[in-house]
């Protein structure tokens, strides 16, 4: 109940007598929690509404290209390869358009995962990965994990780097980067998957 100013006491105590558990409650708290309740309300309405926002958005986008001959006909291609679905795909034409037309270094820079040297007079740094599209980065990662377990070429080749005793790390980013020259090549060709010892 809410304190009010000293009224609540008898039945507070009556209540207490009685075995029944009894909370005092500051009113100022009470209101306070009942706005806080609103505004979660509220804030998670209009995350439900942009939701239902993006979701249609995606829809019409996925819609257009399915109908687009030139982005149907790409996405039946990088679907045909095991790891990679709509989602990628999309991500794919959409975030690298030049992809196709393109050298397995230059794609493989553009998107982020080739290994630039840190290299300073005698010093010799590791490699690393970084700048590029990192969209295109995350998608390709997603694809790649899927693609170590189900894509025999990607597999074979995801366990040759770690049985070489490479970290994961650094073999699931050459994977993305493999995947990402077999999808290259594949649109540059127009041609879908084939499990080839690429």
């Amino acid at each position: 109940m809410e304190a009010t100013g000293g009224y609540e006491i008898d039945v507070a105590v009556a209540l207490h007598e009685a075995g029944l558990p009894i909370v005092i409650a500051n009113p100022r708290h009470v209101r306070d929690f009942a706005r806080s309740r609103d505004v979660k309300q509220s804030v998670q309405a209009i995350i439900d509404v942009i939701e239902k926002q993006l979701h249609a958005v995606e829809e019409k986008i996925s819609q257009a290209m399915q109908t687009c001959s030139t982005y149907h006909d790409k996405i039946r291609i990088l679907q045909s390869i095991p790891g990679i679905g709509p989602v990628v795909s999309q991500t794919l034409l959409i975030d690298i358009p030049e992809l196709g037309m393109l050298n397995r270094r230059e794609v493989a820079s553009l998107v982020g995962v080739a290994p630039i040297n840190r290299d300073s007079g005698q010093f010799r740094g590791k490699r690393t990965i970084w700048g590029g599209r990192s969209r295109v980065r995350s998608a390709l990662y997603m694809a790649a994990l899927v693609a170590a377990r189900h894509n025999p070429t990607i597999k074979t080749f995801y366990q040759r780097l770690l049985n070489a005793g490479k970290p994961t790390k650094v073999a699931q980013t050459a994977c993305m980067r493999k995947l990402l020259t077999i999808l290259n090549t594949m649109i540059a060709n127009e041609t879908p998957w084939r499990e080839l010892a690429v």
